[in-house]
């Protein structure tokens, strides 16, 4: 089941500790920081946080950051994500994909930097602004993919 082309998607941006949301507006095209979830160490997914996002935003459907390595490969990461992906699936019945998100945290401090911000203290902000680069980036790639 894919994606739906209108609607709400949440994005969400892995991480070991922090995962960063995003969520796109109605027509899929603009996304936007939603915040960022905490996993303690050693702990599963904040599922409960996860579903209360959900249900405020009333999404069609996730994407899910894959952390693949630089060579495009799979890591410990990248089958930590696959495996939420498929837990966030079962457990909300909407479409998941999968994103390669190689480097958008990257992305997300060079952009806070750009505009002379700093990313000191601000874990969360940079994980939900790497989370609305990658949704972005997907939005950008189905619009045109679908002309």
């Amino acid at each position: 089941m894919s994606i739906p082309r209108e609607g709400r998607i949440v994005a969400v941006d892995w991480g070991e500790v922090r995962l960063g949301l995003a969520l796109s507006d109605e027509r899929q095209f603009l996304a936007s920081p939603l915040g960022a979830l905490v996993r303690r160490p050693g702990k599963r997914f904040p599922m409960p946080a996860f579903l209360s996002h959900l249900a405020a935003a009333s999404p069609v459907g996730i994407v899910v950051g894959h952390p693949l390595d630089l060579s495009g490969a799979e890591g410990e990461s990248a089958f930590a994500a696959r495996e939420l992906a498929e837990v966030l699936a079962l457990r909300t019945r909407l479409p998941v994909e999968l994103v390669d998100e190689r480097l958008t945290t990257v992305r997300a401090h060079r952009a806070i930097r750009d505009q002379q911000g700093s990313t000191r203290g601000r874990r969360e902000d940079v994980d939900a602004l790497a989370a609305s680069i990658l949704l972005q980036g997907f939005l950008d790639m189905r619009r045109g993919s679908s002309t």
